[in-house]
Formats: C-alpha cells, structure tokens, sequence
C-alpha cells in the first residue's frame, strides 16, 4: 500500500503538522509519500530521504516536485510541454493539524476529487474544531462538559470568579491559551487570544482535576481503542510540552484507574464518535470530576495521529484503511426536469 501523508497547510499549527508528519516514518510500515502544502496552498511532493524540518524552514522545499490536485489524483507540474505524470498513492492519511486539515478543507477537496483518505469529514470536521460547537455537540449526545461562557471580540468580558482558563474557539495545541487569576490579568489574555481568534470560550479552571485521553476509530463497525493515558503535566499542557508531544513514536503508560472508570471513558468515546467521525482516527480528551465523566475536547487529527497510545498503530492504521465509508453513490438523470419539459409539451 502507498500512503499520502498531507501535512503543512494555512494554519497557527502549520509548523506542528510537519512534526508529525515527519513522525510517521517510524510508525507506519509501508510506503509513504509525503506531499506538503504551504502558506500559499501550493503542494509539493517531498523526497522521503529529505523530509526534515529545516527543509521546510529554509523554503528548500520549493526546489521539489510541484504538484496539482486533479480528479483522482494528485500530478507533477513540469511545465507545458510534458505530460503530468501521476503521483501513484493508493490512500491519503490527512495530517494537517488545525486549519485546512480539522476545518473541512482538506477533507472537501478530497471528497471533490474522489480521493480514497484517512480524516475526519465535513460535517465532523464542523463540530469539533469549533469548541464552541463542540459543546452543543456533546450536550446533545448528554455528554457532560464543563461550564462555560462564550465570547466574540466585540462583548465585554465580565468574569465574576477567577481563576479561569480562556481558550480561543478555533485553535488547537494550547495556542493562545491562559489562565488567569485575577481581574488585572484578564485583559492581557483576553488580547493573546484574540490574536488568533475572533471568539473566545472561558471555563472555569479546576485545579488538580484528573485528565485523561483515549483515541480510537471505528473498524467494520467494531471500536478499536488505545490505552487511555493520564498526561503528566503541570497546570494545564501548554503548547512546548505539546509540541515536543507531535513527534513521540514511543508507547505510552496505561492510566492506572479503575475498569468501571475505564468503561465509562471507552463508552463515551463511542457515543461522541458516533457516525460522525467513521473513517477518522481521532483522540478525546477528558476530565473526570467526582466520578463523572466530562469531555475537553475532540482531536480530529490527533498530535502524531496519537500513535504513541497504540501497541501495534501500524496494524491500526492499515485496517483502518479496509473500513472507511463510502460514499452515496447519487445518479443524475434529469427524469424530473424531463417531466416538466414533457408537460409543456417540449
């Protein structure tokens, strides 16, 4: 099987999904072909022999093969007088952390132009890189989320009771994210957020609250789960520690909590995945509150596809790719214009 890693694209977490992308050379065992898109939505086919980072950085990169994205395929561009030629990939893996890859860009093009892919869909894509639409998705399902009020750049930010953690709406890896503690705080980061976003949602922060992750995907209507791992961190993950987490190749350690919490975590994994996000691999993250269960977020294209959470994510991966939904087939016949045509007698 040839794999299309797709990496790169117009996003705060550009630089991340190269990471990542780079990541897969040490996961995934079959033939991979890395195509990059840059800041000018550009693809580029990357030699595996010469992905690394600072080919990205120095703009090297635009010294390799360009590409166009075409029915079915992607295809060289050498000029006008030869003939594109092909890139032979059987599947793409959609690995653009952020914007262009979780915001349903890279998933429209690929449904457009009848492209096999490994991702999150349209409609999931909607749901779960908006927090703010992420929590209406949840409660509908009566999954418990924590409090919350949202804001956009223009309301004035009242917060009664501190501390507080301010997240914007459409970013993801800690970016633009802080807590605050005090009233003279709340300005400064109320302008960092801002800086990324236009909308902003504020949680109360809990201390010392238990987070976990689990990733999973649904195979032949089967879930298959990693381990549900306990992060170690401080505060809360800021964006260094999740960064230096986008290349992690080696297994993660099992939480060590109880099988009734682990059965509570696992089901409402399924009942968030639902149909919605067949055909991706994704990770949720949770808290766990008193015994309850509340979702944090959903990762449509998880830091390293959270590889690091499997004990065989090559095998994971390659089943995956035997059991994504296909698509309604819907034939255009015109039989209802033909009948109005008819009874004007035309």
């Amino acid at each position: 099987m040839k794999l299309g890693i797709v990496f790169g694209g117009v996003s705060y977490e550009h630089e991340i999904s190269i990471v990542s992308a780079i990541a897969m050379k040490d996961v995934i065992n079959t033939q991979l072909v890395y195509i990059f898109l840059d800041q000018n939505r550009d693809f580029y086919l990357i030699p595996n022999d010469k992905i690394k980072s600072k080919l990205f950085s120095s703009g090297e990169y635009k010294k390799c093969e360009k590409l166009s994205l075409q029915k079915d395929a992607f295809f060289t561009q050498k000029g006008f007088l030869s003939k594109p030629k092909e890139i032979e990939v059987d599947l793409f893996l959609n690995m653009m952390h952020g914007g262009d890859g979780e915001d349903g860009v890279i998933s429209s093009l690929f449904e457009f132009n009848n492209l096999k892919y490994i991702g999150p869909r349209k409609e999931a894509c909607s749901v779960s890189f908006n927090k703010f639409l992420t929590k209406g998705y949840a409660s509908s399902l009566n999954i418990k989320t924590i409090e919350y009020k949202y804001f956009t750049k223009n309301d004035e930010v009242d917060i009664e009771e501190f501390p507080v953690i301010i997240k914007p709406v459409r970013l993801g890896s800690s970016i633009g994210v802080s807590i605050v503690k005090s009233t003279e705080e709340l300005l400064y980061a109320l302008d960092v957020a801002f800086e990324f976003d236009d909308a902003v949602i504020i949680e109360p922060f809990i201390s010392g609250v238990k987070e976990y992750n689990l990733a999973g995907c649904k195979i032949n209507d089967e879930f298959e789960f990693s381990i549900i791992e306990e992060p170690q961190k401080a505060d809360f993950l800021d964006f260094n520690k999740k960064y230096l987490d986008f290349a992690r190749t080696s297994t993660a350690l099992k939480a060590d909590i109880s099988e009734e919490l682990e059965i509570k975590i696992k089901q409402s994994f399924k009942t968030i995945y639902n149909t919605l996000f067949d055909g991706a691999l994704i990770r949720c993250d949770f808290f766990v509150k008193e015994g309850e269960v509340y979702l944090n977020e959903i990762n449509p294209v998880p830091g390293s596809m959270a590889n690091y959470l499997f004990s065989n994510f090559d095998e994971v991966i390659k089943k995956l790719s035997n059991s994504l939904p296909k698509r309604r087939n819907i034939i255009i016949n015109y039989e209802y214009v033909n009948k109005i045509q008819a009874s004007k007698g035309k």
